[in-house]
């Protein structure tokens, strides 16, 4: 039987996606076995990131540095805006490599069953940034689920009239897929062929 506070680290591990009880015990026995190897350089940089964790204000990314890496990074093409649903939507995106611009987080979707409303979103903050001006192209790569694509109609309503072309990811991404689950080949072949939104 292992201690409180070893009970309590699995507890606190078990309550990460993607790990269970037994998985969270599992890696709670490894970093126990290797503890001078693989505890404290984990928890040095938990530590760094807990103290250093923001919000961009420009995307919504979240990162240690507020612009971003991608806001900051001046070989972005600024001219062009993948607009997502989450920040692991835009770190999925990202890791294909192959969309050049910057991103915007909305911070969620709208869906009236959960009662989020557009106001509860970053959506008024992307109109600014595109009303500001120097933005060509909007893409939208909302998931492909109901709420997903609600919410990316109304972003087209807001945006109408604006001199930018929206875009958006080509429907063969799964239906009910969400982006982070997608290996990179998908969503490569889904940013290669979107098309003009309306």
């Amino acid at each position: 039987m292992a201690s409180p506070a070893i009970e309590a680290l699995v507890q606190q591990l078990a309550r990460l996606p993607g790990l269970g009880p037994r998985s969270a015990r599992r890696a709670v026995l490894h970093l126990i076995k290797r503890r001078e190897t693989a505890f404290a350089p984990l928890l040095t940089a938990l530590t760094a990131v807990h103290e250093t964790l923001v919000t961009c204000q420009t995307c919504g990314n979240v990162d240690t540095s507020d612009p971003c890496g991608i806001c900051a990074d001046p070989r972005r093409d600024a001219r062009s805006i993948c607009v997502v649903e989450e920040v692991a939507d835009l770190w999925a995106l990202d890791r294909s490599r192959l969309f050049p611009g910057k991103y915007h987080v909305l911070g969620g979707k709208l869906s009236a069953l959960d009662g989020v409303r557009p106001e509860d979103l970053a959506i008024e903050p992307l109109v600014r940034r595109v009303a500001a001006g120097g933005v060509d192209e909007v893409v939208l790569a909302m998931n492909a689920t109901l709420e997903g694509q609600t919410t990316a109609h109304y972003i087209t309503d807001r945006l109408e009239g604006l001199p930018v072309r929206l875009t958006q990811l080509a429907h063969g991404l799964p239906v009910g897929g969400e982006l982070d689950y997608l290996d990179e080949g998908t969503l490569a072949q889904a940013l290669r062929a979107r098309r003009p939104v309306g």
